[in-house]
């Protein structure tokens, strides 16, 4: 089965830019508000009310990850800059329940890049029996949009390693950047 509206790039950044975004990454804070470390740029999103609008701007993407929203906009996976960016930490035995990503504060295209592990990604309709398992290498992007952005919930499931092929892929700590653009809601 296909997923229409769902690209996978292997190799979007190399192990050098990798290991430069680790790093930069790990230099900043976390917050540890879920289950699993965050942080948020651009804009906070508010997990529980499943909303972000104008007060919740937290400035500019950072620099160390600048060069790689202008990569999305020039290889035509975004119309413009992505604005937010959540980086996700994943343990071995995290994962993240099956979701679509909100439609009303996200633009059309969603984006993620896999650094240092490789993970399972799971697609589900959200309406019907379809499903597909995808295995995100390290360094590479998962792009959504259309069909694959708004009728199929995706998910990463809390496990140790992953079954792919009859090979059995142990997980390490995956650190995952997820790009979007905000749609802007204003309040009074």
């Amino acid at each position: 089965m296909k997923v229409e509206g769902l690209q996978y790039v292997r190799g979007f950044v190399t192990a050098a830019e990798e290991a430069a975004l680790l790093t930069a990454i790990d230099s900043e804070r976390w917050r540890h508000d879920l289950k699993r470390r965050v942080q948020h740029y651009g804009y906070r999103y508010d997990y529980k009310a499943r909303t972000v609008d104008e007060w919740m701007r937290l400035g500019s993407l950072p620099a160390w990850v600048t060069r790689i929203a202008k990569r999305l906009v020039s290889d035509g996976y975004f119309a413009t800059e992505p604005d937010q960016l959540i980086v996700n930490e994943y343990q071995p035995g995290q994962g993240i329940s099956p979701h679509v990503d909100c439609e009303p504060c996200f633009g059309p295209v969603i984006c993620s890049i896999s650094l240092g592990s490789q993970c399972v990604m799971e697609f589900a309709e959200v309406v019907g029996a379809g499903r597909v398992s995808m295995l995100l290498e390290r360094c590479s992007a998962v792009v959504l949009s259309g069909p694959a952005r708004s009728v199929w919930k995706h998910s990463i499931p809390a496990r140790k390693s992953d079954r792919v092929d009859e090979r059995v892929i142990p997980r390490g700590r995956r650190v995952s950047l997820t790009f979007r653009t905000v749609v802007v809601r204003k309040t009074s």
